[in-house]
């Protein structure tokens, strides 16, 4: 859904994982309000494709080839980001995967790789835009979690622990940048209509509890009190929500958009 307002007109966006999926969608969003978007992922033309999009809004877009999980990619982005634009506004920290297997069957290499990109990326794409926004005494990082981290489901013994971590993560960098005017949150998305859900985690942990991936993808719908799942475009518009003006005393949170299935 296309706003029909433009809250971030002059401002910078960042947005890793910003190819596809929540990270396009917030993307797109960012630049339909106005924002200059600068798109970190892998993936290069899916990220073009999004690119064209943004573009389409009227800002300037810059896309970035950048491995979250490594700390000069990151670096290199985040330069690259302030030489062109001068600042950065707002952070969307969403790259990550999902791998899913019964406990005795993840290996120490499957585990380092997901906690490497879906936590520690997490953590060098915070700490790499923090001196930057308490040089500006302002700006808002959103991190993307997962209700995974408030709970868990078969099967995904990494991933909720890589998404408890960044709801901790959010918690001590907002400490840190509080002094500084900046707000920290994280987005703990419910089941939302990517790729990664359709295609790999419902097929993983559909598998694990003995389900076919539409009867595990319908099971999460009925889950839910809304009775569906998301669409990336709704997690996108309270993304844009915490970095805009009228959340400015909100910061430390990990906001749940699960269509109610978490009411803690």
């Amino acid at each position: 859904m296309k706003p029909d307002f433009k809250r971030f007109v002059g401002q910078v966006a960042v947005v890793t994982g910003g190819a596809k999926g929540i990270g396009g969608a917030c993307a797109l969003r960012f630049a339909q309000e106005g924002a200059n978007v600068a798109i970190l992922d892998i993936e290069m033309t899916a990220a073009e494709e999004n690119a064209k999009a943004c573009r389409a809004e009227g800002v300037e877009v810059l896309v970035l080839n950048c491995n979250v999980a490594d700390e000069i990619s990151v670096q290199n982005a985040i330069d690259a980001v302030v030489k062109k634009w001068g600042r950065i506004d707002v952070l969307v920290a969403s790259a990550g995967i999902y791998s899913g297997k019964p406990l005795p069957e993840v290996s120490l290499k499957q585990w380092q790789r997901l906690i490497d990109i879906n936590l520690t990326g997490v953590f060098l794409t915070n700490r790499a835009v923090a001196p930057i926004m308490m040089k500006q005494k302002s700006g808002s990082i959103i991190n993307v979690a997962s209700m995974a981290g408030k709970t868990s489901f078969p099967g995904s013994a990494e991933y909720s622990a890589s998404k408890s971590g960044v709801i901790g993560l959010t918690r001590s960098v907002a400490m840190d940048m509080a002094p500084y005017g900046v707000t920290v949150n994280a987005l703990c998305p419910g089941n939302t209509l990517t790729d990664m859900v359709i295609k790999e985690v419902s097929v993983q942990v559909g598998k694990a509890v003995g389900m076919s991936s539409e009867e595990w993808i319908k099971m999460r719908a009925n889950d839910a009190p809304l009775k569906r799942l998301a669409e990336p475009w709704e997690m996108a518009g309270v993304t844009a929500f915490l970095a805009s003006q009228d959340s400015r005393y909100l910061t430390g949170q990990a906001i749940e958009v699960d269509g109610g299935i978490i009411m803690s």
